[in-house]
C-alpha cells in the first residue's frame, strides 16, 4: 500500500483512492495520470468536488507542480469526478 496526501484536504490515503495530476519531465505539460505510466512531479486529490475546488482556490496544484495550471483542468476534473 502506497500512501499519498490529498492537496485539497490533507488527508493521507492509498494512492489508488486518489486522482493523480502530473507535470511531465519531458514536455512540462500538466496531465491527468490515472495509469501511473508518466514520470514527473505529481499532486494527488480526493475524488470529491470540495477537495478539487479547495486545491484550485488556494493555488496548491500550481505550487506543488511548479507550473501554471489552467481553469480548463479544474473544469475537466469537476465534470469527470
Amino acid at each position: 500500500m502506497v500512501n499519498r496526501k490529498c492537496a485539497g484536504c490533507g488527508e493521507v490515503k492509498d494512492r489508488k483512492d486518489l486522482i493523480k495530476i502530473t507535470r511531465e519531465n519531458a514536455g512540462h505539460k500538466v496531465i491527468l495520470n490515472p495509469d501511473n505510466k508518466i514520470f514527473g512531479r505529481s499532486v494527488y486529490l480526493c475524488y470529491n468536488k470540495s477537495c478539487i475546488e479547495g486545491a484550485f482556490k488556494k493555488n496548491r496544484i500550481s505550487k506543488i507542480l511548479k507550473a501554471p495550471v489552467g481553469e480548463d483542468l479544474k473544469g475537466k476534473l469537476l465534470n469527470e469526478f
